[in-house]
């Protein structure tokens, strides 16, 4: 649930202060019934302990790079709060296979045996969806029902920062969502553009679009910590 006035229990403290403003606005308590009123009527994705996953292992001030998804996988035991990724032991999806493929022609990363993001995620690499919820087999199911709204208020809480952040962008969805809030910040934020990874378009740009490599350097540039890509 997303109660009025306060930030959900599971939400990361940080996020929870950069986001204050959306705590008193009437579509989280919409936001929270509907999807109080979907786990009744059958199975939500992610559990409910992982919907802010990603906030939790990516801490506000920490956020080097965000990768943007749409929303979470809708088969069971696929989705846990972050963006491409799934659980161990849980078979990769195509997308998050093609990826990897970039990854290791990219940076020569070998391609690992789970397709478990998290080690991304703790330094640095915000794993975000537009929407953070799913009906079991039903993917967008949870899609307009408020879950962009508060999506973008995280990506313009990021884009008020003055420590530089490198979006990257896979596939028209996430251009589009960001495009109109990324217009203003380009001159202090980085933006990485791509076809999506999944199988019906990784051929069109996504492969060879270097984005791994790119992406460390510019942390070089920005004298941070590289990501170490290999999991």
């Amino acid at each position: 649930m997303l109660p009025m006035s306060k930030p959900p229990p599971q939400l990361e403290v940080s996020w929870a202060a950069a986001l204050h403003a959306e705590w008193e606005k009437s579509y989280l308590e919409k936001l929270a019934d509907f999807v109080a009123t979907e786990r009744r009527l059958g199975p939500v994705y992610p559990p409910q302990n992982q919907v802010f996953a990603a906030f939790d292992h990516t801490p506000y001030k920490e956020v080097k790079v965000v990768i943007m998804g749409q929303d979470p996988y809708h088969g069971e035991g696929q989705a846990h709060g972050l963006s491409f990724s799934v659980p161990k032991g849980v078979k990769p999806p195509p997308s998050l296979k093609n990826i990897f493929k970039e990854l290791n022609q990219d940076l020569s990363i070998p391609i690992p045996n789970h397709g478990c993001l998290v080690d991304w995620a703790k330094q640095g690499v915000l794993l975000l969806n537009a929407v953070l919820t799913v009906r079991k087999g039903k993917p967008q199911s949870h899609a307009h029902q408020g879950w962009e709204i508060f999506t973008d208020a995280v990506i313009h809480s990021l884009c008020e920062r003055e420590d530089p952040v490198i979006f990257v962008l896979w596939g028209k969805s996430a251009q589009d969502k960001c495009r109109h809030i990324l217009a203003h910040t380009t001159q202090r934020h980085y933006v990485l553009m791509a076809p999506h990874p999944s199988p019906y378009s990784a051929h069109q740009g996504f492969f060879g679009c270097g984005h791994f490599s790119k992406i460390q350097d510019l942390l070089n540039k920005q004298g941070k910590k590289t990501i170490c890509w290999e999991l």
